[in-house]
């Protein structure tokens, strides 16, 4: 129980400092210069408080449950010997945990023009499909830089010949699918197939299955422009709550709850049945860590559901009242600093965030600390939202930013560290989580409603931009490091320890 409680005590204090930063902007907004509804700002309080509680739940709940079952999964899927078994196993798995992403069901809905379940079978298959490449990447040393240039280029290429108003939802849909579901047991397969690997860079590789993962949605929602050839896809904000008294908020919590209880169980229900069934076949495993594995799901499924309920129901009034209110203003132009001193905290509040930082820490031993590449998130973050609210202002096409932003990215990838560049790709999916799409997103549509702009051109995209800038931030954070160890010990030389969380007798044996 000491165990539990310690871990209790440590993820509610990361979720407190993580959470009470927006909300503190928020509430100093509210009172100055963009004064809201009280019923909006009771929402907002009480899915904050779902939100800390669900983050907290939530993070120990990977910890103990998604990290260990991704690692001892890869480990036994890599270790197997016939490759066209492993390949499959791994597009079964991609494709399974997209349907599972809860975030999925969000990005169908806007496009009205592709039936809902085409879009989301041609996005999971996108995801199993890159999975497979991901897989072969790591299991034979090839280069991740290579890899990111050649399907980058593809991309830019078939984005030119998309309709503009499909254009932004495609690029978000590489960070919606790679959600609080995906992030954590993707991440951890990574680990798992590393650790049969005995050289030097084994440590590179195990990251950036992320990064090739959130490519297979952005081409399969491509393609799926050029073969529907959308005309209708416009998009209608819903309607603010207006709530009279205590028993009405409550009310619009109540109905959620329903909702995100079902929508998780089912979210979780096949990777859990996948686990099953490797557990019988293959793993193995002894009865105490099998329990922790298990408390650790019941804690996942506890904090996703109040986390979406939270953040979806509180949040997204706020995010679209605040976004009218501050572009209403004379000196509308404050949008801009005021979006990105939202976006530099709400990416700390992004539940995979804290499973990317302690996965870099421990996969590094340390030598890359999470301190380092939170600040470098969110000062990535910051930027990309300040260029989405310019471009909310101004109707300039998602373009100009998204492809020099790769190009740069791309081109640093040549001169960092090798696990920089994977990281760095990674981070880009883990940034753009819930919390971007159930506020920012709303923010800037409420902004772009008022500045009468195109909200499917002009707000969409604001997922693609929060995405994109993490892979310069992280890069530039390995240029820094590279410089500082120049004359010390290499990153090529940083030693890994693929010990598990909880004790001796977990060990994985390599």
């Amino acid at each position: 129980m000491d165990f539990y409680q310690t871990k209790f005590t440590e993820k509610l204090n990361e979720a407190l400092k993580a959470v009470f930063p927006i909300i503190g902007i928020v509430l100093i907004l509210s009172f100055t210069i963009a004064p809201i509804p009280a019923s909006i700002l009771l929402l907002f309080l009480f899915g904050a408080v779902l939100l800390i509680i669900g983050m907290m739940f939530f993070t120990l709940g990977a910890e103990l449950s998604m990290t260990p079952m991704g690692e001892r999964v890869g480990t036994k899927m890599a270790s197997a010997r016939r490759l066209s078994i492993v390949l499959l196993l791994c597009f079964l798995l991609g494709f399974i945990i997209t349907i599972s992403e809860p975030d999925l069901q969000v990005l169908a809905e806007q496009v009205p023009s592709v039936p809902n379940h085409v879009l989301i079978l041609s996005v999971a298959c996108g995801v199993g499909l890159f999975l497979i490449i991901a897989m072969l990447r790591m299991l034979f040393s090839k280069s991740l830089p290579f890899l990111l240039i050649l399907f980058y280029t593809l991309i830019i290429f078939l984005a030119f010949l998309v309709p503009s108003d499909f254009l932004a939802v495609a690029f978000d849909s590489g960070g919606v699918t790679t959600g609080p579901m995906t992030v954590p047991f993707i991440m951890a397969l990574g680990i798992g197939f590393a650790a049969v690997r005995s050289d030097k860079h084994a440590e590179d590789d195990s990251f950036g299955l992320v990064a090739l993962c959130s490519i297979g949605p952005i081409l399969a929602v491509l393609l799926l422009g050029l073969l529907y050839h959308p005309k209708e896809t416009g998009y209608t904000p819903s309607l603010l709550p207006d709530i009279q008294n205590s028993v009405e908020l409550w009310n619009c919590f109540a109905k959620g709850f329903p909702e995100y209880i079902k929508e998780i169980a089912v979210s979780l229900l096949p990777i859990a049945a996948f686990f099953t069934i490797f557990q019988i076949i293959s793993l193995r495993l002894k009865k105490k860590t099998l329990l922790k594995i298990i408390i650790g799901i019941l804690y996942t499924y506890i904090g996703l559901v109040l986390f979406l309920t939270g953040v979806n129901t509180g949040f997204m009034p706020a995010g679209n009242y605040l976004g009218q209110m501050i572009t209403g203003l004379p000196y509308r132009w404050i949008l801009i600093p005021i979006g990105m001193l939202i976006g530099f905290f709400i990416v700390k509040a992004e539940p995979a965030v804290y499973v990317l930082m302690e996965q870099v820490e421990e996969i590094t031993s340390g030598a890359i600390p999470g301190k380092a590449m939170s600040l470098s998130l969110s000062i990535g973050v910051a930027f990309s939202v300040g260029l989405a609210m310019i471009r909310v202002l101004t109707g300039i096409s998602i373009f100009w930013f998204i492809i020099p932003g790769y190009v740069l990215a791309l081109f640093l990838s040549f001169f960092v560290p090798k696990i920089f560049t994977a990281i760095a790709f990674d981070s880009g999916g883990v940034a753009s989580g819930p919390m971007t799409a159930a506020f920012l997103l709303p923010f800037a549509m409420g902004a772009c409603e008022i500045a009468g702009g195109n909200i499917v051109q002009d707000a969409f995209g604001i997922v693609a931009m929060v995405a994109m800038t993490p892979l310069i931030a992280i890069q530039l954070l390995g240029a820094v490091f590279k410089f500082r160890s120049a004359h010390r010990v290499p990153a090529e030389s940083i030693t890994v320890s693929y010990l598990d969380i909880w004790d001796e007798d977990d060990i994985i044996e390599l």
